[in-house]
């Protein structure tokens, strides 16, 4: 059999085991927390949170022990481009999306931030032990505040329930089945991506960027563009916000904190760029200028407009902008 094609093989058994032991681990997961009376908001901001993240984790964990760094860096940066781009811009092109107080005024900026500190960790081509940790504290701080303020913000987080009741020691099982599929499937995928790259002739960089962030990021795609064409209304930028926040500080800091990764930064400079890019775009789409300096505002300082924005909504034309920039991202790393 052709090399290529035995890689392609191992990168869609490793994506379909990743998906579907990544839904079962959230599933199993909640469950076993509602059993024992956690509250939706912490469940959503932990259990779910890092459930969603799993394949990620999972991914750029395994690819940065067995010597594959480029994978696991590029690994979070694409999906983070491609959360933002990909999977909220096909979702509002299907189904314009409203965009909650919170992802406005305390979420997007968390996630600028957390893009710049990726950024600045990368610069010495090395992501330490001390910047993984710090990194994961990070995330602590931003699961206890996210709790404390929504108090003033209502957190919207979206918590799987089982279909049926079964015994909790059923979904110790299912967590258990769950994460060693993770875990194979993590394998498969940094194997079939290492080893395409060899063969095409291409760099580890690409394949992550494209191929394994898009694997990884299949279940926010999927739950996304369903719950659109269903004109669900509980799908949230804040969730892919919150992905992104979670990517670097829980994907890269935990893979960091166990094993230094070590890359050639600017390889990856320019996807740095277009995710900060991209970022920049969100905010541009996701404020209601118009709201900003209306009549009520005018004379008000610009903090103080800032301050005052509700709800907004990220149009179809916002959106079809979104994915047209990614795909001429595509077009010009491959180029």
């Amino acid at each position: 059999m052709d090399s290529s094609l035995l890689s392609i093989g191992y990168l869609v058994l490793g994506i379909v085991l990743l998906v579907y032991s990544g839904d079962y681990l959230v599933k199993g997961a909640t469950a076993i927390a509602n059993h024992f009376k956690i509250s939706s908001l912490v469940i959503g901001l932990t259990v779910v949170a890092f459930g969603t993240s799993a394949p990620e984790l999972i991914v750029s964990l395994e690819a940065a022990i067995t010597g594959h760094p480029e994978i696991a860096v590029g690994n979070v940066i694409g999906s983070n481009i491609a959360n933002i781009a990909l999977v909220l811009g096909l979702t509002v092109l299907i189904l314009p999306m409203p965009v909650a107080q919170q992802t406005i005024k305390r979420s997007w900026p968390i996630m600028f931030i957390s893009g710049i500190v990726l950024y600045v960790s990368m610069l010495n081509n090395q992501i330490s032990h001390v910047e993984g940790i710090l990194m994961f504290a990070a995330l602590i701080l931003f699961i206890i505040s996210s709790v404390k303020s929504s108090k003033v913000f209502p957190v919207n987080v979206v918590i799987p329930k089982p279909a049926n009741k079964h015994p909790v020691w059923a979904y110790f099982i299912m967590v258990i089945i769950a994460s060693a599929g993770l875990a194979l499937g993590s394998r498969f995928l940094v194997n079939g991506a290492s080893s395409l790259a060899s063969s095409l002739g291409i760099s580890e960089r690409i394949i992550s960027i494209t191929i394994v962030a898009f694997g990884t990021s299949v279940p926010e795609l999927t739950a996304s563009v369903i719950a659109a064409i269903k004109k669900e209304t509980d799908i949230s930028v804040g969730n892919l916000v919150g992905s992104n926040i979670f990517n670097v500080f829980a994907v890269i800091g935990i893979t960091s904190g166990i094993h230094i990764i070590d890359f050639n930064f600017s390889e990856f400079r320019i996807d740095l760029n277009f995710m900060m890019i991209f970022y920049g775009f969100l905010f541009l789409f996701i404020v209601p200028w118009k709201q900003m300096f209306s009549k009520e505002n005018k004379g008000n300082g610009i903090v103080s407009r800032y301050k005052s924005v509700s709800e907004s909504l990220i149009s179809r034309v916002e959106g079809g902008v979104l994915f047209a920039l990614y795909v001429g991202y595509i077009l010009l790393i491959f180029k």
